[in-house]
């Protein structure tokens, strides 16, 4: 799809499972180094042996975007498995649900500094080696929930994907200079592993109301991200990509 991305050095946080593994097998089909970076390292590890078994390129690196002294330790593993690092798909995020008026602090907390702290950290962690890289790229996963929409239980949730697009527009300031691009997915209703076991049921009415009248794929989200990633995308920076099959059309 775009050659540019091969041989390249992606990193993927929250890459082993959802989304991030949908983001991480794309840019492995097109050729790229992929780092897969979680918590659970041994969940990472069976995502990049998928990932070999199909004939990419993948590792396993042990990473909690929470803690900025794991990100700096991750991307300098990273730098010196690959020989840099190229992109950066800081794509880490949770999703629990609570509501208003009985949110503790303790439950706010936890989701801004996964979703919006999390995504400065790896951020910043992995600048000093997007600045060695001929072209950097960094590309968050946000969502329509926040910047576009809302949905009960999800105040937490949405103030982090909207303060990441906060974030984003700064830093594409600041890296502009070093030929850095920082943009953002923002996906609508996409099926994951923890959809999947919520039943038949569930599924069509979450599909219902999107106009294609269908979930995307975690690929859709990742083949996005690949342009992003792309040089043919290269004087792109501080946008937004809306992946939702158009869900946000309707007026009501």
């Amino acid at each position: 799809m775009f050659n540019s991305v091969k041989g390249k050095t992606v990193v993927v946080t929250g890459g082993s499972k959802g989304i991030g593994k949908g983001i991480a097998r794309v840019f492995a089909e097109q050729g790229a180094n992929v780092a897969i970076v979680a918590r659970d390292v041994e969940a990472a590890e069976d995502c990049a042996a998928e990932i070999k078994a199909g004939g990419g390129k993948a590792k396993a690196f042990l990473g909690d975007v929470r803690e900025r002294e794991s990100m700096q330790e991750m991307a300098k593993k990273v730098a010196e498995t690959f020989g840099g690092i190229d992109v950066l798909c800081a794509n880490a995020g949770i999703f629990p649900s609570a509501p208003l008026e009985t949110m503790t602090n303790e439950e706010w907390d936890i989701v801004m500094n996964t979703n919006a702290k999390g995504a400065f950290h790896a951020v910043q962690a992995c600048i000093p080696y997007l600045k060695q890289a001929k072209y950097g790229r960094i590309i968050l996963t946000s969502s329509i929930t926040g910047p576009v929409t809302g949905y009960p239980g999800w105040s937490h949730y949405a103030a982090s994907k909207a303060a990441q697009l906060g974030f984003m527009r700064t830093a594409a300031l600041e890296l502009a200079g070093d030929n850095i691009t920082v943009n953002a997915v923002l996906p609508g209703n996409i099926i994951t592993e923890g959809l999947e076991g919520l039943g038949d049921d569930y599924l069509r009415e979450m599909a219902s109301v999107i106009p294609m009248k269908k979930l995307g794929r975690v690929e859709d989200i990742g083949y996005a991200a690949l342009f992003l990633a792309s040089m043919e995308a290269g004087f792109i920076t501080g946008q937004t990509i809306i992946v939702d099959g158009g869900q946000i059309l309707p007026e009501n």
